[in-house]
């Protein structure tokens, strides 16, 4: 198979799943599409300076790994919010209470609902996999006391069942669903740019949804950590507030460890690596799907934009967005195949654009034709009549 020359060096292109769409992470540039009922793909791209180069203690390990963190969390929460307006979902008439609130608060509705959904969620995980583990660790310190290791350890193994089973409900929701598949999207075209390959739906088909960079395996990883570092620096004590709060103080360490693990093991190789990887793997069958050709063409859009920049040429939206109505105008690539495709259009001869006198003048020159050519036909017939009295006669 033919390799693609645009495809990027051998760098680390992450992603995210958002709302009908999919956002690429460049080493300086992000790129978020989407692709609205209509079915053209909306795009936009934003430079970036990452904190690292920045400053350079940033990039230290372990400190990458908790910044990292930390900023793809806010990034992630600010790319939902992107695509949600790009697609044109808060577009609809704010209700009187919201209006109220955003008068109230001075902030607009977009913002109100986006930060209580930020709030929301933070409450829901630290409940989800602080409190109720906790709880569990407490009563189990009651049932068998002087065990921390196993106490902690249990209390890890009910945090990640307590993930996979949200994992699981929410991908029994259909839009939740549509977002795992731009999520297998997503891993499809990294694939794809990473072995050097034409991204085209084609070529993009043939991998898996599963990949050792996602940060479904990062999430394993920090509960499996998790266990180990709660065991061997966490509060053991009975004080159920203590526990829970040296738990919440540790996140950052275990984070940063898990970061530089899931990077180590992204880009080793081994029977022992593929052994180590082999869980955090298994979990992405949660949350990706197979996806569609339409929805890798939407994340091989934003791959391109986010290695390559805006296409050029394009129409944009009021709001500044970058109309694509043919995915492969966003790879530089094809930029040459497109405008001969487009400049032989213009030059083909075009077909029946006859004018009415016209076609009644070819008509009669056909009647006239197939007139001489009965009447050739009534003439062959006649000499062979006539030959045959003759031989008939000598």
């Amino acid at each position: 198979m033919k390799k693609n020359t645009t495809s990027c060096p051998r760098v680390d292109i992450g992603g995210q799943a958002v709302m009908e769409g999919v956002m690429m992470k460049a080493p300086d540039a992000i790129a978020i599409s989407v692709r609205r009922p209509d079915g053209v793909i909306l795009t936009k791209r934003k430079t970036y300076v990452p904190l690292s180069k920045k400053h350079k203690w940033m990039g230290l390990p372990i400190i990458r790994g908790v910044v990292n963190f930390v900023t793809m969390l806010s990034m992630g929460m600010n790319v939902l919010q992107e695509s949600t307006d790009m697609l044109g979902i808060m577009d609809e008439e704010p209700t009187k209470f919201e209006k109220w609130l955003s008068k109230k608060l001075g902030k607009g509705i977009d913002k109100i609902v986006m930060g209580t959904a930020i709030v929301l969620a933070v409450i829901l995980s630290v409940g989800l996999f602080f409190v109720i583990p906790e709880l569990v660790a407490r009563g189990l310190k009651a049932l068998i006391p002087n065990q921390n290791w196993l106490v902690n350890l249990l209390s890890g193994i009910v945090r990640i069942l307590i993930l996979i089973g949200y994992i699981a409900f929410c991908s029994t929701v259909p839009d939740v669903r549509r977002t795992f598949e731009y999520h297998g999207a997503e891993h499809k075209t990294v694939y794809c740019n990473e072995n050097g390959l034409p991204l085209t739906p084609e070529n993009a088909q043939q991998f898996t949804t599963l990949h050792p960079r996602c940060g479904t395996a990062f999430l394993l990883i920090v509960f499996v950590i998790s266990i180990v570092l709660f065991t061997l620096v966490g509060y053991q004590g009975t004080n159920y507030f203590l526990r829970l709060g040296s738990r919440l103080l540790l996140l950052p360490v275990v984070a940063g460890i898990s970061y530089e693990v899931l990077k180590g093991l992204a880009h080793s190789s081994g029977k022992l690596v593929e052994i180590l990887r082999w869980p955090g793997m298994q979990m992405q069958r949660l949350t990706t799907k197979e996806p569609t050709d339409e929805m890798l063409e939407v994340a091989i859009v934003s791959m391109n934009v986010a290695l390559h920049g805006l296409p050029e040429g394009c129409p944009k939206t009021a709001d500044g967005y970058t109309i694509i109505r043919d995915y492969r105008v966003a790879d530089p690539a094809f930029a040459d195949v497109l405008a001969e495709e487009a400049n032989a259009e213009q030059t083909a001869p075009e077909e029946n654009n006859e004018s009415p006198a016209e076609e009644a003048a070819a008509e009669n020159a056909t009647g006239s034709l197939k007139e001489k050519a009965e009447e050739a036909k009534e003439a062959v017939k006649a000499e062979l009549s006539d030959a045959a009295s003759a031989d008939q006669q000598s």
